[in-house]
């Protein structure tokens, strides 16, 4: 299998870009489906701040460019997911994402997120009012459950179907373990086991090996990479087109093409969220970017701190203009 379906949405490939809050904006998903990942999906958007028309929730929204936008939605009042569903189906949405994995103490103490899986009949009813509200298929994220002692997620997969959901993304941790220990990838294939839908296995994917791996142990349809994808957004593109037996993306080696994307990125974020806001939130792409293509240490402080576009863009180029060359981490 080189494709997957998501109701009548068509994915290039296997492995796609997680929902990673601060991380995947819209720069780095534009950026790694640029790569070739099949699909990226939005920060976490909260419901309310949404329905409230904050412009935080409306950066998250952002989806232009992209073949496949898919937005990710939190909450717990049913009215007000299936409002923020129709916001974001609005705003030219293909996908609906509902987080039931989130383990954030905000979240969970919001009775949002993972929370959910602690009350299989109210998460139910939020899935049949999002896909109540939409024409576009919905999707559901979740853990493996609440805790060790409430392992519920093939139970929540079988209803998340029975309302209508079209897919299921699984982590291999339970919320009280957050993201210590290793996820149990064997651990998903009793949700695979479960349902018709596909199933994505999420958690510790950092390439192609673990990717691999994943989908024997889990029997999952695909992959979620997340948190090593930060600094290389290319890492789901180049993971899908090895699993299909394509060739792989070219991808920046050399500091020049670091800079470049590192630059690109910089900008982008600048252009859509204003210079303040963009220059603050590209400091933690950019110190992953340095992290895959070290360069001197005080041309990086200058770089992280700079408090102007401009001023960035010239530390970043310098940064990667000093880089020793036989550094580069190979992709």
């Amino acid at each position: 299998m080189t494709t997957l379906m998501i109701g009548p949405l068509s994915l290039c490939g296997r492995a796609v870009l997680a929902p990673m809050s601060g991380i995947s904006d819209w720069p780095f998903r534009r950026i790694a489906a640029r790569y070739g990942a099949p699909l990226v999906i939005s920060e976490m958007v909260a419901s309310d701040r949404l329905i409230a028309r904050e412009e935080e929730s409306r950066l998250k929204l952002e989806g232009e460019g992209l073949d496949i936008h898919a937005v990710q939605l939190a909450g717990c009042r049913a009215e007000d997911l299936a409002e923020a569903a129709r916001i974001a189906e609005a705003a030219g949405a293909d996908l609906i994402d509902i987080n039931m994995g989130c383990p954030a103490k905000r979240v969970v103490g919001g009775w949002a997120g993972s929370a959910l899986m602690r009350d299989l009949d109210h998460a139910a009813s939020l899935i049949r009012a999002t896909v109540a509200a939409v024409k576009v298929p919905v999707s559901v994220k979740m853990r493996l459950g609440y805790d060790q002692s409430m392992k519920n997620a093939p139970e929540l997969a079988r209803r998340a179907e029975l309302e209508g959901a079209q897919m299921v993304t699984v982590h291999g941790r339970t919320r009280c373990q957050r993201y210590k220990g290793r996820a149990d990838w064997r651990a998903i294939a009793p949700v695979k086991q479960a349902v018709s839908i596909p199933v994505i296995a999420n958690g510790d994917c950092a390439g192609l090996a673990d990717a691999r791996a994943m989908l024997a142990q889990s029997g999952a349809d695909g992959v979620m990479i997340g948190r090593a994808a930060l600094g290389a957004p290319w890492l789901p593109g180049v993971v899908s087109a090895a699993l299909a037996g394509r060739p792989a993306p070219s991808v920046p080696r050399t500091a020049g093409e670091y800079a470049s994307l590192a630059l690109d990125h910089l900008e982008r974020l600048c252009d859509s969220a204003g210079e303040r806001l963009g220059v603050r939130l590209a400091r933690k792409h950019l110190a992953a970017y340095f992290e895959a293509h070290p360069v001197p240490q005080a041309l990086r402080t200058a770089a992280l701190t700079a408090p102007t576009r401009q001023a960035a863009s010239v530390a970043v180029a310098a940064a990667f203009d000093a880089a020793d060359p036989m550094l580069a981490v190979a992709a």
